[in-house]
């Protein structure tokens, strides 16, 4: 009798179901082996047990190389499809920028006076207006420029002004002070020489007479002012030459 059909269905007993997948995972090993062995083939198999264990098998030697292998032959179909639709959603993107770019250097060159014979009327017409709002727009800015500097000169003059009148003060407060102590110095010295004239005159003592005025000959005073005078004299070391 032939074997019997065996229901596929998780096996209850674990001590089986170990079993079970250890005879399994070295049968499918072995056919995986000899498929790659028969048939030249390039094959790959990854088992993971209920625990996490891995067992693999390769047979060739490196598995990270076979894995790329697949990954490009299953999933490029997928990423070269959805590149594209970006592709031509960035390229219509680039035609709108490219027609911008030309319009405006097509501007830029109108405004500086070049290649005005494509245009119309209405066209040159719209440049010149454009041209005049560019010129009020620029003037308007130089005057704003130009007053903001006016400006700012008052302000620095303003300053400069109250520090001058700051620095004058100052200088005529100097020039009072320097004045005051040169009239000062020059008092102290005048009254310095006063005081010292009367001790220079020291050494020469006024004759003693009698004030009282007398007309005629007194002998009594005539002799006395001839003695007086020769004894201050001869104390001075000075004596008249009608003495001698």
């Amino acid at each position: 009798m032939g074997r019997g059909r065996v229901e596929l269905k998780r096996i209850e007993n674990k001590i089986n179901r170990q079993v079970t997948f250890a005879k399994r995972r070295n049968g499918l090993l072995k056919k995986a082996y000899e498929l790659s062995v028969l048939c030249d083939a390039e094959v790959a198999l990854i088992i993971f047990s209920n625990r996490g264990k891995l067992y693999e098998f390769c047979s060739s030697p490196s598995m990270p190389k076979t894995l790329e292998k697949y990954e490009k032959c299953s999933y490029g179909a997928v990423e070269v499809s959805k590149p594209t639709k970006e592709l031509e959603n960035s390229y219509r993107e680039y035609l709108k920028l490219k027609g911008k770019y030309e319009a405006l250097q097509r501007t830029q060159r109108n405004l500086l006076g070049e290649e005005l014979g494509s245009l119309n009327s209405k066209e040159l017409e719209q440049l010149e207006r454009q041209l005049d709002s560019s010129l009020k727009h620029v003037r308007s800015i130089k005057t704003q420029y130009m007053l903001d500097q006016l400006y700012d000169l008052q302000n620095k003059e303003q300053v400069l002004m109250e520090s001058n009148r700051a620095l004058s003060m100052k200088l005529g407060e100097i020039n009072a002070r320097n004045q005051f102590q040169a009239s000062w110095e020059g008092g102290e010295q005048s009254v310095t020489y006063s005081n010292q004239q009367p001790q220079s005159q020291g050494l020469f003592h006024p004759l003693e007479c009698n004030p009282t005025l007398q007309i005629g000959y007194n002998p009594v005073a005539s002799d006395q002012i001839p003695a007086t005078s020769h004894a201050q004299q001869e104390v001075n070391g000075f004596i008249p030459g009608w003495m001698l």
